[in-house]
């Protein structure tokens, strides 16, 4: 094994540097999740695993909300995997920034711990990024994000219930948080995201009064996902610098 140089060692420092702001967010967000982990019957240890292995807010929500619905394991993993899609596409962009002869486990070490802010962080580097700095980036937050959401679980069994519901509210305002900003600053998203709301209202209903028990909560996210996300990027594609569309 080749010791690591000045570089990358410096590299890995500044990763691990900014990388601080984002775990000290990840662990409030986090801490929010353990809540509804508890409330989903998990332990401390399976909600440190999970999110160890899954860091998206949103992805790592959806399954459990599968988890506390009793959905199947395909069901389950189908629901991740679509609302995780997207880091598959900021994966190969952030491939490009690294230099040419970058090993593919470097590759797909940094493609494990990929979030939207590590992919910031990272994109915003000048010139070509070595991965040790996206690695120090994610030794210091997803630690961080593991342990907010097992010590939500520990508070969630501590707490009395009127606290752990009140905490539980947390977790709407973090979602507003997310979808605000971009519903502001594009009409189309704030218009895609009012229909979600509309379309998974009709459709929980719908499941009710037809008594539709395939179309479980985990089946609603799939089927709402794919028909919106997929509605939008074809009547609105997103247009390149160039003026080209995305793909065109």
């Amino acid at each position: 094994m080749r010791p690591m140089t000045m570089e990358k060692r410096r590299a890995l420092g500044e990763g691990a540097r900014d990388g601080i702001p984002i775990a000290m967010g990840y662990f409030a967000v986090a801490f929010s999740l353990g809540i509804a982990g508890r409330n989903a019957g998990l332990t401390p240890l399976q909600g440190f695993v999970i999110s160890v292995l899954n860091h998206a807010s949103a992805g790592e929500y959806a399954g459990i909300t599968a988890i506390a619905n009793l959905a199947p394991y395909w069901e389950l993993a189908l629901t991740i995997f679509i609302t995780n899609a997207r880091y598959l596409l900021m994966s190969c962009a952030l491939s490009q920034k690294f230099a040419p002869e970058s090993s593919l486990w470097h590759r797909i070490g940094v493609g494990f711990g990929i979030t939207d802010e590590i992919f910031g962080v990272t994109m915003a580097r000048p010139g070509v990024v070595e991965p040790r700095y996206t690695y120090g980036a994610m030794l210091v937050s997803i630690p961080s994000w593991a342990a907010g959401t097992a010590l939500g679980i520990v508070a969630g069994n501590i707490l009395p219930l009127r606290a752990v519901s009140a905490l539980s509210v947390a977790l709407y305002g973090m979602f507003l948080a997310i979808i605000i900003p971009p519903a502001k600053r594009d009409r189309v998203v704030g218009a895609l995201v009012m229909l979600s709301f509309l379309c998974s209202l009709a459709l929980g209903r719908a499941a009710d009064a037809f008594r539709l028990d395939w179309l479980t909560g985990g089946a609603q996210v799939i089927l709402l996902t794919l028909l919106l996300a997929g509605g939008a990027a074809w009547l609105f594609p997103v247009k390149e610098e160039g003026g080209e569309d995305c793909g065109g």
